[in-house]
Protein backbone atom coordinates (compact mmCIF):
# COMPACT_ATOMS: atom_id res chain seq x y z
CA UNK A 1 0.00 0.00 0.00
CA UNK A 2 1.37 3.28 -0.81
CA UNK A 3 1.40 5.60 2.14
CA UNK A 4 0.85 9.68 0.74
CA UNK A 5 4.01 11.49 2.04
CA UNK A 6 3.58 14.70 4.33
CA UNK A 7 3.77 17.04 1.16
CA UNK A 8 1.37 15.29 -0.49
CA UNK A 9 -0.93 15.57 2.82
CA UNK A 10 -0.25 19.19 3.29
CA UNK A 11 -1.16 19.72 -0.94
CA UNK A 12 -4.69 17.62 0.12
CA UNK A 13 -4.88 20.30 3.38
CA UNK A 14 -5.09 16.98 5.83
CA UNK A 15 -3.27 19.17 7.97
CA UNK A 16 -6.24 21.74 8.51
CA UNK A 17 -7.98 21.56 12.07
CA UNK A 18 -11.08 23.34 13.23
CA UNK A 19 -11.06 26.86 15.42
CA UNK A 20 -9.00 26.37 18.86
CA UNK A 21 -12.37 27.03 20.22
CA UNK A 22 -13.73 24.01 19.00
CA UNK A 23 -11.01 21.60 20.49
CA UNK A 24 -11.33 18.17 21.46
CA UNK A 25 -9.55 17.70 24.71
CA UNK A 26 -8.53 13.71 23.49
CA UNK A 27 -7.27 15.18 19.99
CA UNK A 28 -3.90 17.52 21.98
CA UNK A 29 -1.23 15.32 20.99
CA UNK A 30 -2.49 15.23 17.56
CA UNK A 31 -2.07 18.70 17.40
CA UNK A 32 1.12 20.37 16.00
CA UNK A 33 0.44 23.97 16.72
CA UNK A 34 -2.67 26.83 15.68
CA UNK A 35 -2.40 29.55 13.14
CA UNK A 36 -5.06 32.57 13.02
CA UNK A 37 -7.09 30.89 15.27
CA UNK A 38 -7.24 27.39 13.66
CA UNK A 39 -5.31 24.05 14.71
CA UNK A 40 -3.11 22.44 12.81
CA UNK A 41 -2.57 19.00 12.67
CA UNK A 42 0.59 17.12 13.47
CA UNK A 43 1.21 14.97 9.84
CA UNK A 44 3.75 12.99 11.26
CA UNK A 45 1.67 11.33 13.45
CA UNK A 46 -1.46 11.35 11.24
CA UNK A 47 0.91 9.32 8.68
CA UNK A 48 1.83 6.55 11.62
CA UNK A 49 -1.52 6.52 12.23
CA UNK A 50 -2.71 6.28 8.22
CA UNK A 51 -0.23 2.98 8.16
CA UNK A 52 -1.34 1.22 11.05
CA UNK A 53 -4.74 1.61 10.70
CA UNK A 54 -4.71 0.84 6.73
CA UNK A 55 -2.66 -2.54 8.18
CA UNK A 56 -5.61 -3.18 10.53
CA UNK A 57 -8.19 -2.67 7.26
CA UNK A 58 -6.28 -4.80 5.18
CA UNK A 59 -6.81 -7.64 7.37
CA UNK A 60 -9.73 -7.28 8.07
CA UNK A 61 -11.11 -6.99 4.16
CA UNK A 62 -9.04 -10.40 4.03
CA UNK A 63 -10.83 -12.29 6.96
CA UNK A 64 -13.96 -11.44 4.74
CA UNK A 65 -15.25 -8.94 6.93
CA UNK A 66 -18.14 -6.40 5.45
CA UNK A 67 -16.91 -2.86 6.37
CA UNK A 68 -19.92 -0.11 6.09
CA UNK A 69 -19.43 3.28 4.39
CA UNK A 70 -21.16 5.75 6.15
CA UNK A 71 -20.80 9.87 6.00
CA UNK A 72 -24.01 12.09 5.67
CA UNK A 73 -21.48 15.19 4.95
CA UNK A 74 -22.84 17.08 1.68
CA UNK A 75 -19.70 17.26 0.50
CA UNK A 76 -18.59 13.53 1.36
CA UNK A 77 -21.43 11.48 -0.22
CA UNK A 78 -20.34 11.29 -3.62
CA UNK A 79 -16.50 9.96 -3.07
CA UNK A 80 -17.68 8.02 0.04
CA UNK A 81 -20.56 6.53 -2.36
CA UNK A 82 -17.90 5.84 -5.38
CA UNK A 83 -15.05 4.56 -2.95
CA UNK A 84 -17.39 1.95 -1.51
CA UNK A 85 -18.73 0.71 -5.00
CA UNK A 86 -14.78 0.63 -6.10
CA UNK A 87 -14.20 -2.08 -3.09
CA UNK A 88 -17.51 -3.48 -3.09
CA UNK A 89 -18.58 -2.58 0.25
CA UNK A 90 -22.06 -1.58 1.10
CA UNK A 91 -22.86 2.25 2.06
CA UNK A 92 -24.97 4.88 3.61
CA UNK A 93 -24.76 8.24 2.27
CA UNK A 94 -28.60 9.91 3.09
CA UNK A 95 -29.53 9.89 6.68
CA UNK A 96 -28.86 7.72 8.97
CA UNK A 97 -31.67 4.97 9.35
CA UNK A 98 -32.45 4.55 12.95
CA UNK A 99 -31.68 1.22 13.99
CA UNK A 100 -29.80 -0.16 11.45
CA UNK A 101 -27.31 -1.48 13.94
CA UNK A 102 -29.48 -1.50 16.87
CA UNK A 103 -32.37 -2.94 15.30
CA UNK A 104 -31.27 -4.61 12.26
CA UNK A 105 -33.52 -7.65 11.54
CA UNK A 106 -35.88 -5.21 10.60
CA UNK A 107 -33.69 -3.34 8.72
CA UNK A 108 -32.95 -6.57 7.05
CA UNK A 109 -36.68 -6.59 5.85
CA UNK A 110 -36.94 -3.63 4.48
CA UNK A 111 -33.72 -3.99 2.35
CA UNK A 112 -35.26 -7.27 1.53
CA UNK A 113 -38.20 -5.32 0.44
CA UNK A 114 -36.54 -2.64 -1.24
CA UNK A 115 -34.28 -5.47 -3.42
CA UNK A 116 -38.26 -7.29 -4.34
CA UNK A 117 -39.73 -3.83 -5.57
CA UNK A 118 -36.15 -2.82 -7.77
CA UNK A 119 -36.10 -6.73 -9.39
CA UNK A 120 -40.14 -6.57 -10.07
CA UNK A 121 -39.96 -3.06 -11.75
CA UNK A 122 -36.42 -4.33 -13.61
CA UNK A 123 -38.67 -7.56 -15.12
CA UNK A 124 -41.52 -5.36 -15.79
CA UNK A 125 -43.79 -7.37 -13.45
CA UNK A 126 -45.16 -4.61 -11.68
CA UNK A 127 -46.74 -3.46 -15.08
CA UNK A 128 -49.76 -6.41 -14.35
CA UNK A 129 -50.80 -3.80 -11.55
CA UNK A 130 -53.06 -0.88 -12.24
CA UNK A 131 -52.04 2.51 -13.10
CA UNK A 132 -52.40 3.91 -9.96
CA UNK A 133 -51.24 0.80 -8.21
CA UNK A 134 -47.83 0.97 -10.15
CA UNK A 135 -47.37 5.31 -9.51
CA UNK A 136 -47.49 3.73 -5.61
CA UNK A 137 -45.10 1.77 -6.19
CA UNK A 138 -42.94 3.78 -8.01
CA UNK A 139 -43.02 6.44 -5.28
CA UNK A 140 -42.37 3.74 -2.64
CA UNK A 141 -39.08 2.96 -4.75
CA UNK A 142 -37.78 6.53 -5.08
CA UNK A 143 -38.70 7.09 -0.91
CA UNK A 144 -36.39 3.71 -0.90
CA UNK A 145 -33.79 4.87 -3.49
CA UNK A 146 -32.10 7.24 -1.36
CA UNK A 147 -31.39 5.60 2.14
CA UNK A 148 -31.59 1.84 0.85
CA UNK A 149 -29.76 1.39 -2.58
CA UNK A 150 -26.35 1.36 -1.20
CA UNK A 151 -27.32 -0.94 1.57
CA UNK A 152 -28.58 -4.19 -1.11
CA UNK A 153 -26.28 -6.27 -0.75
CA UNK A 154 -26.16 -5.91 3.10
CA UNK A 155 -27.36 -9.30 4.66
CA UNK A 156 -26.40 -9.16 7.96
CA UNK A 157 -25.09 -6.96 10.75
CA UNK A 158 -21.78 -5.34 9.35
CA UNK A 159 -18.76 -6.20 10.99
CA UNK A 160 -17.10 -2.66 11.03
CA UNK A 161 -18.62 0.73 10.59
CA UNK A 162 -15.93 3.13 8.41
CA UNK A 163 -16.32 6.97 9.52
CA UNK A 164 -14.98 9.67 7.63
CA UNK A 165 -16.40 11.90 10.34
CA UNK A 166 -16.57 11.08 13.57
CA UNK A 167 -18.17 14.34 15.02
CA UNK A 168 -20.98 14.44 12.20
CA UNK A 169 -21.99 11.01 12.29
CA UNK A 170 -22.64 10.87 16.16
CA UNK A 171 -26.12 8.31 16.16
CA UNK A 172 -24.02 5.83 13.88
CA UNK A 173 -21.33 5.87 16.74
CA UNK A 174 -24.08 5.71 19.23
CA UNK A 175 -25.53 2.66 17.63
CA UNK A 176 -22.27 1.29 16.76
CA UNK A 177 -21.13 1.32 20.19
CA UNK A 178 -23.84 -0.05 21.76
CA UNK A 179 -23.88 -3.34 19.36
CA UNK A 180 -20.03 -3.80 19.73
CA UNK A 181 -19.49 -3.19 16.06
CA UNK A 182 -15.89 -1.78 15.43
CA UNK A 183 -15.57 1.69 14.19
CA UNK A 184 -12.85 3.14 12.07
CA UNK A 185 -12.78 6.95 11.65
CA UNK A 186 -11.33 10.21 10.50
CA UNK A 187 -11.37 12.09 13.57
CA UNK A 188 -10.71 16.04 13.15
CA UNK A 189 -9.39 18.00 16.24
CA UNK A 190 -12.99 19.26 17.57
CA UNK A 191 -13.80 15.25 17.59
CA UNK A 192 -13.06 12.41 20.26
CA UNK A 193 -10.84 9.58 18.92
CA UNK A 194 -11.44 7.40 21.56
CA UNK A 195 -15.28 6.93 19.77
CA UNK A 196 -13.15 4.48 17.28
CA UNK A 197 -11.54 1.42 17.55
CA UNK A 198 -9.43 2.49 14.72
CA UNK A 199 -8.90 6.50 13.91
CA UNK A 200 -6.98 8.68 11.61
CA UNK A 201 -6.39 12.04 12.85
CA UNK A 202 -7.14 14.23 9.60
CA UNK A 203 -9.00 16.98 8.06
CA UNK A 204 -12.90 15.63 7.50
CA UNK A 205 -14.04 19.00 5.90
CA UNK A 206 -11.85 19.78 2.54
CA UNK A 207 -13.01 17.16 -0.29
CA UNK A 208 -9.24 16.63 -1.17
CA UNK A 209 -8.43 15.56 2.49
CA UNK A 210 -11.64 13.59 2.52
CA UNK A 211 -10.77 11.99 -0.95
CA UNK A 212 -7.25 10.86 0.49
CA UNK A 213 -8.64 9.28 3.50
CA UNK A 214 -11.74 7.55 2.01
CA UNK A 215 -9.33 6.06 -1.04
CA UNK A 216 -6.51 4.95 0.89
CA UNK A 217 -9.12 2.83 3.43
CA UNK A 218 -10.76 1.86 0.36
CA UNK A 219 -7.46 1.20 -1.02
CA UNK A 220 -6.60 -1.27 1.58
CA UNK A 221 -10.19 -2.81 1.43
CA UNK A 222 -9.29 -3.97 -2.58
CA UNK A 223 -5.55 -5.11 -1.46
CA UNK A 224 -7.05 -7.14 1.45
CA UNK A 225 -10.08 -8.95 -0.79
CA UNK A 226 -7.63 -9.76 -3.40
CA UNK A 227 -5.85 -11.59 -1.09
CA UNK A 228 -8.34 -13.07 0.46
CA UNK A 229 -9.47 -14.20 -3.16
CA UNK A 230 -5.89 -15.49 -4.15
CA UNK A 231 -5.95 -17.83 -0.66
CA UNK A 232 -9.10 -19.51 -1.82
CA UNK A 233 -7.99 -19.85 -5.34
CA UNK A 234 -4.74 -21.55 -3.93
CA UNK A 235 -6.62 -23.96 -1.94
CA UNK A 236 -9.32 -25.22 -4.44
CA UNK A 237 -6.43 -25.94 -6.94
Amino acid sequence: MKIPSILEMLQAGVHFGHQTTRRHPKMDEFIFTQRNGVHIIDLEKTKLKVEESLVQIQKMAQEGKTILFVSTKPQAKEIVKQAAIDCGMPYLVDRWIGGLITNFSEIKKLIARYNTLKEQQASGELERYTKKEQVDFAKQIEKMDGSLSGLTTLKKLPDVLFIPSLQREKTAVVEATKMRVPIIGISDTNANPDKADLFIPANDDAINSIKMMVNLVAGAIKEGVDRQEKTIGQKEA
